[in-house]
């Protein structure tokens, strides 16, 4: 069985989308994902914007070798879940591939939709269905459908900052916010692991 696929999408692909990648690959390394970033006008090639790469490694994380790349619509087929950096990003990868639709989130907003996921008992989730069905598949659907029940976050409180060429407070500023969504996403992650 191949590993869940994972992509986070920014802009530039150098500031925001490969801190949450790494973030996300360190939490998540063997336990059946593979997880990738690309950007909507990315700086293709590029590594880490070094001071978000600063960030990375305050936390005993490396860079893994990141390269920026390009989104395109083949791309975001491919993964089965889309976590953007903005709600503007999630309608870029929509526009792009349709597709993508019920799997883009923007990962403030999938933060906030799992949060206290994992304290639920398993029976009562609502999300294990046929043991051929890809847990991640479950989990998209499961969150998909309380959309609508959970109290949406603000459009500000959904924005992570774009620190690009700008100064090392609105990095701080974006590492924060992204440190703070991540637990929540990782537990939920990680549910049948």
């Amino acid at each position: 069985m191949s590993n869940a696929r994972i992509l986070v999408v920014c802009t530039g692909n150098i500031c925001r989308s490969p801190y949450i990648e790494r973030v996300l690959a360190t939490h998540l390394a063997g336990r059946g994902y593979d997880v990738e970033s690309a950007g909507t006008r990315a700086l293709i090639n590029h590594p880490i914007e070094p001071q978000s790469l600063a960030h990375l490694q305050a936390l005993g994380i490396d860079d893994g070798g990141f390269r920026s790349r390009q989104l395109t619509p083949q791309i975001a087929a491919d993964a089965d879940l889309i976590l953007t950096a903005t709600r503007d990003h999630r309608a870029d990868v929509v526009t792009l591939q349709p597709k993508a639709l019920k799997y883009t989130f923007a990962l403030a907003d999938f933060s906030h939709m799992v949060d206290g996921i994992a304290a639920v008992p398993p029976a009562e989730r609502g999300f294990f269905g046929p043991a051929d069905d890809s847990f991640v598949g479950r989990l998209v659907d499961h969150v998909g459908k309380r959309r609508t029940d959970i109290h949406p976050i603000s459009e500000q409180e959904s924005v992570i900052v774009d620190p690009f060429r700008r100064d090392p407070e609105v990095f701080a500023q974006m590492a924060a916010h992204i440190n703070r969504a991540m637990p929540p996403v990782i537990r939920a992650l990680t549910l049948e692991s």
